[in-house]
């Protein structure tokens, strides 16, 4: 059986991965708790996880090619298995680098296919609920969608 803290280093390497995913992963290839948090506390010391970063990474991916809000992203990075107190720092970092307003507008330019205007109420309501269900905050996209209903 392959040492867990070699396993661990491959892993690392593919792919930024939280402590918890990679805990995970470790867990799946059979390694024993102990060798596990061992092989972590090492990687850790080393710098090859680190969960500021990857929550980081997560957060400009989501907003750059996602273009998620900021509920979104939070839970895409806490789904991670990283804390609250550090997805929100993430969030906060890259967001205060960006226009929340016009990440709104590219994501709704992208959902309607290029088309200036909002045909009908029913067009309305589901933009509605896709913006909301991307993490972008309610009063913002209804000013949004309003700016853009057919008059």
């Amino acid at each position: 059986m392959a040492d867990a803290y070699v396993d661990g280093l491959k892993l690392a390497a593919g792919r930024e991965l939280s402590e918890a995913q990679l805990r995970q992963r470790l867990a799946r290839k059979g390694h024993a708790q102990q060798e596990i948090d061992t092989a972590v506390a090492r990687l850790k010391e080393e710098r090859a996880i680190d969960d500021a970063r990857v929550a980081e990474t997560i957060a400009r991916t989501e907003t750059s090619t996602r273009r998620r809000g900021k509920l979104r992203v939070r839970m895409q990075i806490e789904r991670a298995g990283i804390s609250t107190s550090t997805a929100r720092k993430a969030v906060d970092d890259v967001f205060g680098e960006l226009d929340a307003d016009t990440l709104l507008e590219a994501a709704l330019t992208r959902r309607m296919l290029g088309r200036e205007r909002i045909d009908d109420d029913k067009e309305f309501q589901r933009l509605y609920r896709y913006l909301l269900n991307q993490g972008f905050d309610g009063e913002r996209v209804m000013s949004a969608l309003q700016a853009r209903r057919k008059k």
